[in-house]
């Protein structure tokens, strides 16, 4: 019987949940310190955390609600959890109404969580973040050139807003070893590595077709020059020693950067109830300065939710 890990309090779009058992097998052995520059919903992490020996960790991110969210999550979970019940007692109350009245608060958009020291406000301002992500349109994050988040509501029959016993695990996992979890940019975490150190790097993805652009994570965008600029910075930590994890979209684009490394193309099937409507294939690309002859099998595992609904995912590795 497999163990069962505790998985992240975010619904990310983009998130690599479904990639995890993959990305640990291109894993080194052994991890001292772990960087995650593009945390977004945290799903390696949180898998890393329960799978191997405790080891440093620096998480950040360049939104700042979502940094936020992660620092209230580990240091007053409990404030939290009554703000997430809250929420979800009125939310199951007026639903999407409740949905725009909180989505729509300028005061709540515009707060500015850098310069606040208001444990409560910060609180507060996770609570909200929580929230919309569990009943926004398809756990989407995006804010327009203001910053307001702008998302539609999404359609869910009662959702989980508050699940006390994740935002409690997730809390002890945060504490478990030494996290350090800052708002910044990428290449201000990158800096502080180090020959050895394990880097893995998720960027917003290049897009493939003119709908699948969804960089505008935050406020500045994620375009072809920064995607020039991060395989640069691939470069660098080469160059230094650091063992690189990268993800990103199956695009010539991104495979002309970073031709001189390993490049796996990865396929995950969802099966959904044996219907073949439903079922999805999506491609990504992992790419790695190191494990360049490591064999990676397919990876098949069954996935129970609720009484009459099996996923089966299965990831086909592909070496280029």
């Amino acid at each position: 019987m497999h163990k069962t890990h505790t998985t992240s309090f975010l619904k990310w779009a983009g998130g690599k949940k479904r990639l995890v058992v993959l990305l640990d097998k291109l894993t080194p052995n052994y991890v001292d310190r772990y960087f995650e520059p593009f945390l977004g919903g945290g799903a390696f992490f949180f898998y890393l955390i329960q799978t191997r020996k405790p080891f440093k960790a620096f998480l950040s991110d360049s939104n700042p609600q979502l940094i936020n969210t992660y620092r209230v999550v580990r240091d007053n979970v409990k404030e939290l959890i009554e703000i997430l019940e809250n929420h979800q007692k009125k939310y199951y109350k007026s639903g999407e109404k409740y949905y725009y009245s909180v989505r729509d608060n300028t005061d709540a958009n515009q707060l500015n969580i850098q310069i606040s020291n208001n444990t409560h406000s910060a609180a507060e301002v996770a609570g909200r973040f929580i929230f919309l992500n569990k009943t926004c349109y398809n756990g989407l994050y995006r804010v327009n050139k203001i910053g307001n988040f702008n998302v539609p509501h999404g359609r869910y029959f009662n959702p989980k807003i508050c699940n006390k016993e994740k935002l409690m695990e997730c809390s002890n996992l945060l504490n478990r070893s030494e996290v350090d979890i800052r708002c910044d940019i990428y290449k201000n975490t990158t800096t502080k590595c180090q020959e050895d150190d394990f880097v893995y790097l998720d960027p917003p993805y290049f897009p493939v077709s003119r709908t699948a652009n969804f960089t505008d994570y935050t406020k500045e965008n994620f375009g072809v020059q920064e995607h020039a600029e991060l395989a640069n910075e691939f470069d660098r930590l080469n160059d230094i020693g650091a063992k690189v994890l990268l993800s990103n979209s199956n695009s010539d684009y991104v495979k002309s950067l970073y031709e001189k490394y390993r490049i796996l193309k990865v396929k995950s099937q969802r099966n959904i109830n044996c219907d073949a409507k439903r079922r999805s294939d999506h491609h990504d690309l992992i790419i790695t300065n190191f494990n360049r002859n490591k064999k990676i099998n397919n990876i098949e595992r069954t996935v129970v939710k609720g009484k009459n609904k099996k996923i089966i995912v299965s990831t086909t590795i592909i070496d280029r």
